[in-house]
């Protein structure tokens, strides 16, 4: 599902009651951890953390005009999906997450490259997403989409 809003309040507010407060949760929980620098806005119809313009004018090599995505929140039909491009960049934070979801969670992990699918909204594992948003500085960000990614 995509909702087609313009900031993060409006996201909200069009989502089903349902999944309102969880998102507001993880939205809490990442503001709480994630370091400086990234920004929160709209894009890709979800809720995104970016490292904007000012700090990367490069933006993303697929469309310069956007600024460098780092990670999505969106609220699909069947669950609550993270897109961490850590997870899909950094084997060691891929690794790690995988090791330590278990310890948060008793649901079978739902994973892709970069998407977490969180299927029961009352198993979202907040304090093992608060620890990965503070896996990566917005400087060690660049750092890795400039080695790996964009070439």
């Amino acid at each position: 599902m995509q909702y087609d809003a313009n900031s993060v309040d409006e996201y909200i507010s069009l989502l089903p009651e349902d999944r309102k407060a969880p998102i507001k949760k993880l939205l809490a929980v990442i503001r709480k951890n994630i370091p400086e620098g990234f920004e929160e806005g709209i894009n890709y119809k979800m809720i995104g953390y970016y490292v904007p313009h000012a700090t990367y004018p490069d933006g993303y090599h697929c469309k310069p005009s956007d600024p460098l995505p780092f990670m999505n929140i969106a609220s699909q039909k069947n669950s609550i999906n993270l897109y961490h491009s850590g997870i899909y960049a950094v084997p060691e934070i891929h690794d790690w997450f995988v090791k330590e979801y278990p310890k948060h969670c008793t649901t079978k992990l739902d994973m892709g490259k970069s998407c977490v699918r969180f299927k029961k909204l009352d198993q979202i594992p907040y304090d093992l997403i608060g620890e990965l948003v503070t896996k990566l500085t917005v400087n060690e960000w660049i750092n890795i989409y400039e080695t790996n990614i964009k070439r």
